[in-house]
């Protein structure tokens, strides 16, 4: 039986850092584990410009913890009005990393997205030309879509068509949730990638439904079916290359989420490496790890995988993690997987 694992130090290509007082609070659950982390742009107000991301990332590294190596990874926010000439010098800058479509309305801050894909094509052909990828909250915000099905619904009447007017743009399904997501990045032949969250992997939507409601397992796209939550973990485990980790690790103040109408997301950045070495064990693919948490989504963005290595012990006893962290901006509840963890980055 394996006890311990080295692996190549992981970075994670979807976080939510937030800003001032949160962000002080949580960069050092990333900046411990992680290499780099694809930051997004959803702050309030948005980061839509080279310059708005410059002074984020310049927030971001004074907020790190004394000695920690970190590299954020900037994006910018997609708009009707974003300006293809500066997206493509943000670009060619090595600032910019890619740009993230939130359809208006789909989650947290996601207001002034996008409406009208057809407004935002002078972009969209300009990334798909200069090479920059575009990342995706794959969902549609129809109130006659049901929110269990807006994923799909999403890849059919709005990425599928997209994909076919721009085959050359590189595209991420950032926190697939469902089969159909999965199952349409293994039919693509080129420019498609996703990334899959640490909770989807562990939660189908019956910890946030039964025995009561509980706010800290709701999550935008919400947990789905368990034949949904069983096809992320075969891609996860696989060691395809087109799939690769992005927690999502989105933190909320516990009284916006123990509320009569509580924000999405789950905090997950201070554990994910437990809990996804105790899944792909679960699963007999602790040989993959690598692949997903360090290796594959370099690849997929043009990066070099980090040199550094991390070092994974099981514990005999269950590791400890808070039931939830102090910020300046308030508590944040962590992720509980509803099960011991016994694996700990030693």
């Amino acid at each position: 039986m394996t006890t311990e694992l080295t692996i190549r130090r992981p970075d994670d290509w979807h976080l939510h850092l937030r800003d001032g007082a949160m962000l002080e609070g949580v960069i050092g659950d990333t900046s411990r584990h992680f290499a780099r982390a694809i930051i997004m742009p959803n702050l309030v107000p948005p980061v839509v410009t080279t310059a708005d991301a410059s002074a984020y990332r310049d927030r971001i590294l004074a907020a790190l913890p004394k000695g920690d190596r970190f590299e954020p990874l900037m994006t910018l926010y997609l708009t009707e009005q974003t300006n293809p000439d500066d997206v493509e010098a943000g670009f060619k800058s090595g600032l910019i990393r890619a740009v993230k479509l939130y359809p208006a309305g789909a989650t947290t801050n996601s207001h002034g997205g996008v409406r009208d894909m057809d407004k935002a094509m002078p972009v969209l052909e300009r990334m798909a030309k200069i090479g920059l990828t575009l990342c995706v909250h794959g969902e549609v915000t129809t109130p006659e879509v049901d929110i269990f099905d807006r994923e799909a619904v999403f890849i059919e009447t709005v990425l599928d068509p997209l994909r076919q007017r721009l085959p050359e743009l590189r595209v991420t399904m950032e926190h697939v949730t469902t089969k159909n997501g999965i199952d349409y990045i293994k039919a693509s032949k080129a420019n498609l990638a996703g990334s899959i969250t640490t909770h989807h992997l562990i939660i189908n939507r019956n910890a946030i439904l039964v025995g009561g409601i509980k706010p800290h397992y709701y999550c935008l796209p919400v947990a789905k079916r368990e034949e949904h939550r069983l096809a992320l973990r075969a891609a996860a485990t696989s060691g395809d290359r087109r799939f690769f980790l992005g927690t999502d690790s989105a933190p909320h103040v516990d009284p916006l989420k123990e509320c009569a109408c509580g924000c999405a997301g789950i905090y997950t950045s201070i554990n994910t490496m437990s809990c996804l070495a105790h899944v792909f064990e679960q699963d007999g693919a602790l040989d993959a790890l690598e692949a997903f948490a360090s290796l594959n989504g370099p690849a997929w963005y043009g990066l070099p995988a980090n040199e550094e290595t991390i070092r994974l012990v099981k514990r005999a006893e269950p590791v400890s993690f808070p039931a939830r962290i102090e910020t300046g901006a308030g508590p944040v509840t962590v992720f509980d997987p509803m099960f011991p963890l016994h694996w700990d980055v030693a």
